[in-house]
């Protein structure tokens, strides 16, 4: 574990209590052969963190096997976790029950929802959408000619949507969280081919995020990219697949909007 990056305008160095501590990861891509690796490093969560993200790619192929293994690795952990599933996850064609085992293990699975965990004297509002691709301005598709091409952007677009009433839902929390498995920006793909970007993520979830509001962006997905970006309208971005943080998770400081307000300039 590496010292935790304040993530917000604020110094990281404030004092006890006064930031959020969010752990991260995704693309942990768990299957049999190795169920217990991450437990030892989840289990020292309460030490370090108030909740712990899991930004999809959970499992190899989607299937109910492998999710009970990702199941036994976060059952009963000393913080909250709250996931979304990634394409991996949708691979066996069984989402709803991949995210049906995962919740009996406690965690919350979000999909163009909300919830809330009380971090200390902070509520901190997580919004979650496995997102989908699409591309970026310049280089992106949109919902005009061939039904395919419009099905592709429109499940996009909808997702994005739901990801922006997911935040709404929390605008009165402390803090706000998006966490989606596709990358709402191209800052964090920078190591990828171009010529991939597309199927990595699309603007339209970062629209979802600067128009509905968020502290913190945190994705998946790309794993030769980037850990840091930024949407246009200034929300931080964080690529917390495994092998670009190359750590059990990441963890990132919110200091909450009231305390930020309160300091000085």
């Amino acid at each position: 574990m590496t010292a935790p990056e304040s993530a917000a305008g604020a110094a990281a160095d404030t004092g006890a209590g006064t930031a959020v501590r969010i752990a991260a990861v995704g693309d942990i891509h768990m299957g049999e052969e190795s169920r217990g690796l991450l437990r030892p490093a989840y289990e020292t969560l309460s030490g370090c963190a108030d909740v712990l993200l899991l930004a999809g790619d959970l499992t190899r192929h989607g299937t109910a096997d492998e999710a009970r293994v990702v199941a036994d690795e976060i059952a009963g952990l000393p913080v909250p976790v709250v996931a979304v599933l990634g394409n991996h996850d949708h691979h066996g064609d069984r989402p709803d029950e991949i995210a049906a085992i995962l919740r009996a293990s406690g965690a919350a699975v979000l999909e163009g929802t909300s919830t809330v965990v009380q971090a200390g004297p902070y509520r901190l509002g997580i919004a979650g959408s496995k997102g989908f691709g699409g591309g970026f301005a310049g280089r992106c598709g949109s919902d005009f000619g061939e039904a395919e091409m419009k099905s592709f952007i429109r499940y996009s677009r909808r997702l994005a949507d739901g990801l922006r009433d997911a935040l709404t839902e929390v605008a009165d929390c402390d803090v706000r969280v998006a966490l989606t498995h596709f990358s709402p920006v191209a800052d964090t793909l920078a190591g990828e081919p171009p010529e991939i970007y597309p199927f990595l993520g699309s603007y339209l979830l970062a629209e979802a995020v600067d128009d509905a509001g968020a502290d913190l962006a945190v994705h998946g997905h790309a794993h030769a990219g980037t850990e840091r970006g930024m949407t246009g309208g200034g929300v931080l971005v964080r690529n917390v697949a495994q092998p670009v943080i190359r750590r059990a998770f990441a963890v990132y400081e919110l200091h909450p909007r009231a305390a930020r307000q309160a300091a000085p300039a």
